[in-house]
C-alpha cells in the first residue's frame, strides 16, 4: 500500500487533531489547531500528511530556522504502524528541508517514550549533548518574573 504526501489545509484540522490524540501526542497547554495554523501559513514551515486512499493515516510537522531543521507532530494511526509510513513521513520532512538547503535536522523525544527514540535512532539519528530549555511566553514582557 502505497502512501501519498501532501500539504495540509485547515481543513485537515479536526482529523489531525484525532490522529495527534490517538497517537498520544497533544498536551492541555498546547493549542493544536494554532499549531496546525502557523505551521500551514508560516514562511518557513508546513505540514505534511500521509495519506493512503484518501485516508489520514500520518503526519509530521516540519520548520527551519534556516540552520536548523525540527521536525514535530510526527504520527501514524494505529492501524498503519509498521508499513513503513513514519519512514515516509520522516523521509518526506527531511526531503522538505533539503530542498531549502538546510544542512541539519533534529527533534525531540519526551522523556520516557523509549519507542519513539528507539523508531528515531533505527533510522540514523543520534543523542545530541545539549540541554533543551523552554519557558511557555506570556502575552506581554510585562508578566515576565
Amino acid at each position: 500500500m502505497d502512501i501519498r504526501i501532501v500539504a495540509a489545509t485547515e481543513e485537515h484540522g479536526t482529523a489531525l487533531i484525532s490522529l495527534w490524540e490517538e497517537a498520544e501526542l497533544l498536551r492541555p497547554w498546547n493549542d493544536a489547531r494554532a499549531d496546525i495554523s502557523r505551521a500551514i501559513t508560516g514562511p518557513s514551515s508546513d505540514l505534511l500528511l500521509g495519506m493512503v486512499n484518501g485516508q489520514l493515516v500520518a503526519s509530521v510537522m516540519v520548520g527551519h530556522d534556516g540552520h536548523r531543521g525540527w521536525l514535530y507532530y510526527l504520527a501514524v494511526a494505529q492501524s498503519a504502524r509498521r508499513r513503513g509510513f513514519g519512514r515516509a513521513m520522516v523521509q518526506a520532512g527531511t526531503s522538505w528541508l533539503e530542498q531549502r538547503g538546510v544542512p541539519k535536522v533534529q527533534l525531540m523525544v519526551r522523556d520516557g517514550n523509549e519507542q519513539a527514540r528507539d523508531f528515531y535512532r533505527a533510522l540514523g539519528f543520534e543523542r545530541q549533548r545539549v540541554e533543551v530549555l523552554g519557558m511557555v511566553l506570556p502575552q506581554t514582557l510585562d508578566t515576565l518574573p
